[in-house]
C-alpha cells in the first residue's frame, strides 16, 4: 500500500494527494506534523530515496535560523526533524522500498503512471 507523508496546509501536499485519489490506487495518508516519524523510519525513508538527509530537510524554513539549528550531519538534520516535524520536505510517497518526494507534484503523477 502506498503512503503519502502529508501535509494538509501545503497545495504541493494537496495537489499530490489529489493525483493519489485520482490513481485509483490504494493508498493511506500519514500527517507527518501530528505522527512525527521516528529516527529509524527516516533512515528507512532516505534508503527508499537513495539520497541524503539534506534531500529531506526544508532548508529554506524561516524556522532553521530564527532557532539557529546546526543541520551540517546526518544526525543534526534527523534531530532538527524529529523535534520539528515541519522542517520534514512534503509531500512523500512511499511505496515498499521506494520513496518520492512530489516536488513538484508530477514527480507522483510520473511514477504512479510507471507503476
Amino acid at each position: 500500500m502506498l503512503t503519502l507523508l502529508h501535509n494538509p496546509r501545503c497545495s504541493k501536499s494537496r495537489d499530490s494527494l489529489k493525483i493519489l485519489e485520482e490513481s485509483g490506487k490504494p493508498y493511506k495518508i500519514r500527517n507527518y506534523q501530528e505522527s512525527p516519524l521516528k529516527r529509524e523510519e527516516l533512515t528507512e525513508l532516505l534508503e527508499k530515496l537513495d539520497a541524503e538527509p539534506s534531500t529531506i530537510l526544508r532548508k529554506k524554513e524561516n524556522l532553521i535560523s530564527d532557532l539557529g539549528l546546526d543541520i551540517d550531519s546526518e544526525d543534526k538534520c534527523f534531530e532538527a526533524i524529529i523535534n520539528y516535524p515541519q522542517l520534514l520536505e512534503r509531500p512523500i510517497l512511499i511505496d515498499q522500498d521506494k520513496a518520492i518526494i512530489g516536488r513538484p507534484p508530477e514527480n507522483i503523477l510520473n511514477y504512479l503512471k510507471d507503476r
